[in-house]
């Protein structure tokens, strides 16, 4: 019982020190609004320095799993002189393939994130590997001709079969022609071209489209698919064709799929449907305004159309800013919070965030914290391996939501590499460009010749 009685007195002064310790902190002895909040994330300015090891540790990641070598299949052996190509020769199996619309984003990204850290081994990265495929192109377009097999493993350059065959690798392939690399790469670009304008399916009015799921299907992952590289082609020969299609696709996708009152596209829009459910697919979305982004890059000031391309640009902007949620991170369904963050979209949301503030098309003091919340998110699913967590595996179109509420995610979705070399590529940018800094307890941006302690212009 004495032993009862010293246990309850040593309880009630351990209670009675808590709550001594919590009077002593009051809203007239402390400044409360200085009280460091629990983020569920990083929180606060970031360092070029520290976006550089993230980048550095995808880049190390994917040299180590996308090997540029071909193999005699029989035999396992490297082939190193190109000239004993035989029917039995590959490219030697990676963790991710080297030819795919996911890689077309990658190598964009690393030519980005060269330039952004004047780090060569990001450039090199693409360059090689595009000189690569360009070396073996020649044989195996030869081979496809005396015997057209879904095996060849340039078949997706030499005959392509959709939009996700060619559009992404077209435009990250002009955008290396823009480089010093030494490669043949111009046949490449006009086949997917060609595909692109002359043989991909179309509507009545030249809108891309597709017959699957449905007969005269939109799907919105379809205009990145194809934009970039129509814009990139009309900036590659200065011919104005391929800038008018390039603008003719984004505005009459707009107009079936923009829904106006939310500021975002609606992910698939089928012609015979008396109604066009709305789920806001966040790497749809994504897709879309990454695909104005690359358009308003390259399209000429003069432009007829130049102005109504940025009026949607900026009105789709204002619908995905406002759906950033308290994590920093953006949803599988945007408009749906219970629905989980997505590292894909959250990263392609936050590149262009930066790279509309470092064009000067939207306000910087306004939209700064949103790019710089959406990096530290991002930052929370590359780790130190390199390895991206958290992004949606490759996505149809559904018309119910369970659909996309369980789409898997994988460190091996390939979507999830590139737009991450993108986003700290131009976080980069947008450091040396502005301030950021923490006042009033929150990330605030000025401009490079503002003494913000003074609020003073010097």
């Amino acid at each position: 019982m004495k032993g009862k009685l010293i246990l309850s007195f040593i309880i009630s002064l351990l209670a009675l020190n808590n709550i001594s310790a919590q009077v002593k902190t009051t809203d007239t002895n402390t400044p409360l609004y200085l009280m460091k909040p629990d983020y569920p994330m990083p929180y606060g300015p970031i360092k070029v320095e520290d976006i550089k090891t993230v980048l550095s540790q995808v880049l190390n990641y994917l040299d180590a799993n996308t090997p540029t070598h071909v193999i005699d299949l029989s035999t396992k052996k490297q082939i190193t002189d190109y000239s004993k190509l035989n029917s039995n020769s590959n490219i030697e199996a990676g963790t991710f393939r080297l030819i795919c619309y996911e890689w077309g984003v990658t190598y964009s990204g690393m030519l980005l994130a060269g330039q952004a850290t004047g780090d060569p081994k990001f450039t090199e990265y693409t360059t090689n590997r595009i000189k690569f495929i360009a070396e073996l192109f020649p044989y195996f377009k030869e081979q496809y001709k005396l015997n057209p097999i879904p095996g060849n493993p340039l078949r997706a350059i030499i005959e392509p079969h959709a939009l996700d065959d060619a559009g992404a690798m077209c435009a990250a392939m002009i955008k290396t022609m823009h480089t010093d690399v030494k490669a043949d790469i111009r046949p490449m670009v006009d086949n997917y071209i060609q595909y692109i304008t002359t043989k991909e399916y179309r509507l009545k009015d030249g809108t891309l489209a597709r017959n699957r799921p449905q007969r005269n299907t939109l799907w919105l992952d379809d205009l990145y698919m194809s934009v970039p590289a129509l814009a990139q082609m009309g900036n590659l020969t200065g011919e104005c064709k391929y800038y008018d299609d390039a603008v003719k696709q984004v505005l009459q996708f707009a107009d079936r799929m923009f829904v106006k009152e939310d500021g975002l596209f609606r992910h698939g829009w089928v012609e015979e449907m008396s109604v066009h459910p709305k789920f806001y697919w966040g790497r749809a979305n994504g897709w879309a305004i990454l695909t104005m982004t690359e358009l308003l890059d390259v399209l000429p000031q003069d432009h007829p159309k130049r102005a109504e391309i940025m009026k949607l640009y900026q009105a789709h902007m204002q619908g995905i800013i406002c759906r950033q949620s308290g994590t920093g991170f953006w949803h599988q369904l945007l408009d749906r919070n219970d629905s989980y963050p997505e590292t894909s979209a959250t990263a392609i949301y936050t590149y262009c965030i930066a790279h509309a503030i470092n064009k000067g098309w939207i306000d910087p003091i306004a939209y700064g914290p949103i790019a710089v919340l959406g990096w530290n998110a991002i930052t929370t699913k590359v780790n130190k391996e390199g390895m991206v967590d958290g992004t949606c595996v490759g996505t149809g179109m559904g018309f119910d939501p369970a659909f996309y509420y369980y789409r898997p995610t994988s460190p091996m979705a390939a979507h999830g590499y590139g737009s991450v070399l993108l986003a700290g590529a131009e976080m980069i940018n947008l450091l040396n460009n502005y301030q950021v800094v923490i006042n009033e307890t929150s990330v605030m941006f000025y401009h490079k010749n503002v003494d913000w302690k003074h609020l003073q212009i010097k």
